[in-house]
This record gives structure tokens, sequence and C-alpha cells, in this order.
């Protein structure tokens, strides 16, 4: 709130508009023992976004619409969401509205992110207490009014917690992170199937080629199927394969990490399908 004025005026911004920021922040917490929900430090992700009154109530909706589009981006599950209105016991009184995004942790719903209408109490108590006019003249209407805020404010390590539990999975033969590729740390694996008949070689430059573009990893040590699961277990997204057919057809096998499924792509056309998938 107290940069409102002047990014505003540094520059020329027209309502609406919004000010974001990531950083730690610090809560006198007299419980720490709920794992990472209560603690006195934390990273948090939030913005306040200025809007006229009047059309608060659309913005909020926009909002909680963006937010939610926020998470499935990030691959979480649909079904492990869902929005919960604050009730009139918990409404802080200058709140005219406010919604939690919650996920569904293996030990119960917890709250990841919440998005709130604010009004213009804020605006209004550092107005009254600083002697600044914080108020904004809408040229269009000849209007002076102070602007109402939406704020949507969610908690970084959670957000992570939130992925991690997401993605994880056990298998009868393997642990999994079911990262979206998006966000997974290493896109692909680059493999020999075994250490001769050139087939190192090829693979190292397959890994060269690919190595300006995605983060990439060659391994070359032990059987085949423990490569792949340990790729699997950190969450990279594809292993690449040069095998005996590569030598004849300049084909490379692609296998996803979810479905364990290879197909053969040319290795010219790695690079392009990599971006697919990755995007998809």
């Amino acid at each position: 709130y107290v940069n409102y004025l002047n990014v505003m005026q540094a520059y020329r911004l027209k309502l609406p508009f919004g000010i974001a920021q990531v950083g730690k922040a610090f809560r006198n917490e007299i419980t720490t023992s709920n794992f990472i929900f209560r603690t006195r430090e934390f990273e948090q992700m939030e913005m306040q976004f200025f809007v006229q009154p009047g059309s608060e109530d659309e913005w909020m909706e926009k909002w909680k619409a963006e937010r939610w589009d926020f998470y499935l981006q990030l691959g979480l599950n649909k079904d492990s969401l869902r929005f919960r209105q604050h009730g009139p016991d918990e409404l802080v009184f200058y709140a005219k509205e406010a919604w939690d995004i919650e996920y569904q942790f293996p030990f119960g719903w917890k709250g990841i992110e919440g998005i709130h209408n604010r009004t213009d109490f804020d605006l209004s108590r550092h107005a009254k207490y600083s002697g600044k006019d914080l108020s904004y003249f809408d040229e269009a209407t000849r209007q002076r009014f102070i602007p109402y805020i939406i704020e949507t404010s969610a908690g970084l390590t959670r957000t992570l917690l939130t992925v991690l539990v997401d993605a994880y999975g056990e298998e009868p033969e393997r642990v999994v992170l079911h990262l979206h590729p998006r966000l997974a740390p290493i896109k692909a694996g680059v493999f020999p199937l075994v250490r001769r008949n050139g087939m190192p070689q090829r693979a190292k430059q397959i890994y060269e080629m690919l190595k300006p573009h995605f983060t990439v990893f060659y391994d070359e040590s032990g059987s085949i199927g423990r490569r792949y699961r340990r790729m699997d277990e950190i969450g990279t997204p594809f292993g690449i394969t040069v095998d005996s057919q590569t030598a004849q057809d300049d084909t490379v096998t692609l296998r996803d990490r979810d479905t364990m499924q290879q197909v053969r792509v040319k290795i010219d056309a790695l690079k392009e399908e990599l971006e697919k998938r990755i995007n998809d």
C-alpha cells in the first residue's frame, strides 16, 4: 500500500492496475507446531489490485478464475483443489468478501492462497494517518475516489509443498515424481542402451545438441531400467535412448515418464518434439 502512490505517479498508471511482489514475510506466531502452515518466517507471493469502487465484484470473480487457473497450469489435480468462502464468523471487519483456495493434502484440506476484497480500508487508513492524499482522479468521469483493493496472497513455500505432494507417487516397481514438464528441473535424460557399438558417442552428440535448449542429463551407468527409474524419481519427464536401430535410421526411442510408453523419433525432430510435449 505504501508504494501505491509512487507506482501510480511514476508510471502514470490508470485504474485498474496491480502491484505484485515476492519476498519474506514475518508473523508473530505463538504456536509454530503446524508444519509449514504456522511459521514466523515464510516466503509469500502477494498482489494488490486497485479498482474503481463498484467494479470490485467483477474483478473479484476474474481474479478467482485467474488464480484457480494458475494452479491448474502447475499441473495440480483439479479434484484436489477447492474454493472455500470465509463465513461471517471469520471474515475480517474491513473485508467485503474473502475466499481461500485449498488443497487436499494427505493430512486434510489446507489453504494455499487467499483472495480478498479489502474495500478502500487500507488506503483510507494510510491516508488518514500519513496525511497523504491517496485518492484517484478519473479523468473520464471527473470523479475522485479511494480505490478498492482486490488482494491475492499465496504462500510460496506452501505452493512448493503442494506441487511436490501432488506429483509424488509410489508404484510397485518405482517411485515417480509426476511434475508437469514445465516445472521439471531436468527435461530429458539421454542414454546409450549399452556402452559399445558407438552408442555412447552418438548419445553424447544428442546431449550436446539438446543442451543449449533444455536442461538435459547424460547417463550411461547401470542398466537402462535403473537409469529410467532414477530419472522417474526426480521428475524427469522424458528419456531418450540410443539403440542399435539408431545407426540404421537416425531414430531414438522417446520414453514418457508417466505412461512409460516409447515411440521412435527422428534425431532431427527431437528438439521440436520436446518443445511440443513440454508446452502441451
